[in-house]
């Protein structure tokens, strides 16, 4: 797997030092009307556009944007993370699953394999798995697969139902409401903005 960009390293530290401070890593922006937060070296961009918008309306904040080059329609922080699940938890049953995970790309996600890969019974192991990654068994699965998905849209020519059915999605149209709902862009966009094929 990819190593996860410096914002996202820092994830862990943070919350462990703060950790009532709420964190959304998929928003390069939060704006929390007195206070306003940019995570990423770039991200000054969208807090800049966001105070002409805030301070001289839509209309100038949008010549603003023209003149510096810069896309008035925002970026999402989720647009470029990679999914980097958090291993330094400590229970190993969760990270048997977690290793297995990765290596079966997300496939089954039934909980009957999940749980006796952890030795633990279904209540516990539900409990523990949330309770470690931060997440239910389903969203890490589907995160695991989007993640695939990403990588084959940026380094493959395959069309969008093909990737979709080697990410482990049977339906296409499924798959493209998951990889939006995550990613914040249609397959057919996240391609056109990071593939490297021609």
């Amino acid at each position: 797997m990819a190593r996860p960009p410096p914002r996202w390293v820092l994830e862990d530290p943070f919350r462990a030092r703060f950790p009532k401070v709420l964190t959304d890593l998929d928003r390069l922006l939060i704006d929390g009307g007195q206070i306003l937060t940019a995570g990423g070296v770039m991200s000054w961009t969208d807090l800049c556009r966001r105070l002409v918008e805030r301070l001289r309306g839509a209309d100038v904040m949008t010549e603003t944007a023209r003149f510096l080059l810069v896309d008035p329609r925002g970026r999402e922080q989720r647009y470029y993370s990679l999914f980097s699940p958090r291993l330094g938890h400590g229970d190993t049953a969760v990270l048997a699953v977690q290793r297995w995970l990765q290596e079966t790309e997300g496939k089954d996600l039934s909980l009957e394999t999940l749980t006796a890969k952890a030795g633990l019974e279904r209540r516990a192991f539900l409990r523990r798995f949330r309770k470690a990654t931060g997440m239910t068994t389903s969203d890490y699965g589907q995160r695991l697969r989007i993640s695939k998905a990403c990588e084959l849209l940026q380094f493959s020519s395959s069309p969008i139902d093909r990737i979709a059915w080697q990410a482990g999605y049977a339906d296409a149209g499924a798959f493209r409401s998951v990889f939006a709902r995550f990613v914040g862009l249609t397959p057919g966009e996240y391609r056109r903005r990071f593939g490297v094929q021609s």
